[in-house]
């Protein structure tokens, strides 16, 4: 293999690439990043055997062929070149080694051979469908807080995204719950998507594909089958396992009976949250609501430290009430919210809490209390 290219071009496709592969790996292979070049360009493949990206970038191909080398080493290596300079990259006659140069500098680096590089794109994909990139992006960014980190519920370890019927349409949902908050996003479901399985792609998975759908303007191919699915991003190509569980009823936790309506200006009532959470203890961050007519009063109290409390003028017309909530849940949610008010729907100081966002009805949010 030998081949040249733009040090820009080949930052960019190993910044999306490398980040798949572990840093510690008992499979020597999964460190590697595997590179084939032909026609004119370079493909560049990386797994962890759970996910896998692959994506293609110009180059000019003397020679074609293909190698794997390790993959945050060749990444550290190119970012340290100089900007605008072109990289030239070459095999050695046996292929136990692959040649770096740029410049003055000149790397060597040790590779495998590219016949144990595993490939997770095989089986066929039943649902396929095209959604614009701003409408996934939201889908993720409005709900993946709330993804659990408990490895014991595995089933809740991502995003449980599927097709359902409401208001009279059909959307594709996304939902994330970590039996504390639950987190909803609709979108409007894009033709194909119909009749799919339901399906949950794990943590990992999101957070790649989080940094992937930055530009609004790409259309992205979804391929879903009950095991995997398949994005493509311009020249990016995603493929995952996805979690294999069941996606617990989260319909029955959305409380359908809650009265009282409290309307807060988003902005001010995060930040009263943020100042007098600022005492709470790392442990108990509960932050206490009490609610009278058009104020609520925002109160802290830790006994090793003292306390805190603060006035916010809200929306407010029920009877008055006391509930706690988690202080970082609370920021959580409102940093989801675009629109300027937050309408919080309350029962009572057990039950969960409904939150909306002004801007518009694709998104909700519950909380469940604390005891405060």
């Amino acid at each position: 293999m030998r081949i040249t290219l733009e040090r820009s071009n080949l930052l960019k496709s190993l910044n999306h690439v490398h980040r798949v592969v572990e840093r510690r790996n008992t499979i020597p292979i999964l460190s590697n990043v595997l590179l084939r070049a032909e026609g004119a360009s370079l493909a560049m493949k990386a797994t962890d055997l759970d996910l896998e990206i692959t994506e293609a970038t110009p180059a000019m191909v003397e020679q074609a062929g293909a190698t794997t080398v390790p993959a945050h080493l060749l990444y550290e290596i190119v970012r340290k070149l100089s900007d605008g300079s072109e990289v030239a990259l070459a095999t050695t006659p046996d292929g136990s080694s692959m040649t770096v140069t740029s410049g003055r500098s000149k790397f060597s680096l040790q590779c495998l051979p590219e016949t144990d590089f595993p490939d997770l794109t095989a089986g066929n994909f039943t649902h396929s469908f095209k959604l614009k990139a701003s409408d996934l992006k939201m889908l993720i960014d409005r709900t993946q807080f709330a993804i659990s980190t408990e490895e014991t519920r595995y089933y809740l370890n991502g995003i449980f995204l599927h097709t359902i019927e409401a208001g009279g349409a059909l959307k594709l949902r996304a939902v994330a719950t970590d039996g504390h908050r639950l987190a909803r996003a609709d979108v409007e479901a894009p033709s194909g998507s119909e009749g799919m399985p339901g399906i949950i792609i794990p943590r990992k998975t999101v957070g790649e594909l989080q940094k992937l759908v930055d530009n609004p303007e790409l259309i992205v191919t979804v391929e879903v089958s009950d095991a995997k699915i398949r994005l493509t991003i311009g020249e990016i190509v995603m493929t995952s396992k996805l979690i294999d569980g069941t996606f617990p009823d989260y319909q029955r936790v959305i409380p359908a009976a809650n009265d009282k309506e409290m309307r807060v200006d988003c902005q001010s009532f995060a930040q009263a949250v943020d100042r007098v959470s600022t005492i709470s203890s790392e442990r108990g961050r509960a932050v206490k609501l009490a609610l009278t007519d058009g104020h609520l009063m925002l109160t802290v109290n830790n006994p090793d430290s003292g306390s805190a409390t603060e006035e916010v003028a809200v929306g407010y017309e029920s009877d008055p009430m006391e509930i706690g909530f988690n202080a970082k849940y609370l920021l959580d949610i409102t940093a989801q919210l675009s629109g300027d008010d937050a309408i919080f729907l309350l029962a009572d100081a057990g039950s969960p809490t409904l939150i909306r966002d002004t801007a518009g009805d694709d998104a909700l949010y519950v909380l469940m209390p604390m005891r405060v």
